[in-house]
């Protein structure tokens, strides 16, 4: 029996990705997902309540009266796809699209870029992270290397 030591960098991959995600790994995906489930979750559901705050702040956004519930629906497909594992990946490109026009808005109108113009693309590592850390064939698919 060979040792990591002995093999070449393509062989122990192909053991990693053959062998799944240790455990750490596997609870570290799961849970960037239950997140941002969650956090989605809440943003669905406030939009779908059409808060006062949420009209004012889709106002200060630059978006136009009625737009809470459309984007809100919108969301609750993409959060509800991604929550369920069969359609994970779809919902994450649906989600990826969806704050990407997030990122969009925040930018065209000056938001501070950390706080609430990279906000979106938080998400979206969250939504990628927690799909790939748990799962062999997004690692194959999407390699980081060290």
């Amino acid at each position: 029996m060979q040792h990591d030591k002995d093999l070449s960098e393509e062989e122990r991959d192909a053991c990693r990705h053959r062998t799944g995600p240790s455990r750490r790994t596997a609870i570290i995906g799961w849970t960037l997902s239950g997140l941002l489930i969650a956090f989605l979750t809440f943003d669905t559901i406030i939009k779908l309540m059409v808060l006062d705050i949420v009209d004012e702040t889709s106002a200060a956004l630059g978006w136009g009266e009625g737009t809470a519930i459309p984007l809100g629906v919108i969301l609750a497909i993409c959060t509800i796809l991604f929550a369920w594992p069969r359609t994970a990946v779809l919902g994450a490109l649906l989600l990826t699209a969806y704050l990407g026009g997030a990122v969009a808005t925040h930018a065209r109108i000056g938001s501070p870029l950390f706080t609430h113009t990279l906000f979106g693309a938080y998400l979206g590592f969250f939504a990628w992270g927690g799909l790939r850390l748990p799962e062999p064939r997004l690692r194959a698919l999407l390699p980081w290397r060290s």
